[in-house]
């Protein structure tokens, strides 16, 4: 089943068990994904898994935002509402790399770029996201390779 198909197959899921929250989350990521096939492809083009999963990211990525920005406005029910839809995205992500796993690709990716300090980062970084292809946060990584480097 492609990605978007599965998504498909959610969306009615939820239409059907009447889950308003999952759907309406769900309904916000086809028309996402959809906007995104039309910029990259015309109007019949379609994305492949990778690019969609990059927009799911997008997606946690903003609402990872709103959560912070509604906290410090006191606004608890709304930020727990953005970490049920997290919750919702999430499930169509590959699972997270573990930190020790990080830890690791982050350990060689220095040794193979020969990287001795923070101003070095930048190839570190390229290496390591190359490897860890969307299977960890980006400030996960950022913060590992700073504290290998000394930072």
């Amino acid at each position: 089943m492609t990605f978007q198909a599965r998504i498909d197959h959610d969306l009615k899921s939820a239409m059907l068990a009447r889950e308003t929250l999952k759907l309406g989350v769900l309904r916000m990521l086809k028309a996402a994904l959809m906007n995104s096939a039309i910029e990259k492809h015309g109007a019949g083009g379609s994305l492949d898994d990778a690019d969609a999963m990059a927009i799911v990211r997008k997606e946690i990525k903003k609402r990872r935002d709103s959560i912070e920005g509604f906290e410090k406005g006191g606004r608890m029910e709304m930020a727990e509402n953005e970490r049920a839809e997290i919750g919702f995205l999430e499930v169509y992500l590959p699972q997270a790399l573990p930190v020790d796993e990080i830890a690791a690709i982050v350990r060689d990716a220095i040794a193979e770029s020969g990287a001795t300090s923070r101003k070095q980062m930048g190839d570190v970084m390229k290496l390591v996201n190359a490897k860890v292809a969307g299977r960890a946060e980006g400030r996960t990584v950022s913060a590992e390779v700073q504290k290998q480097l000394g930072a």
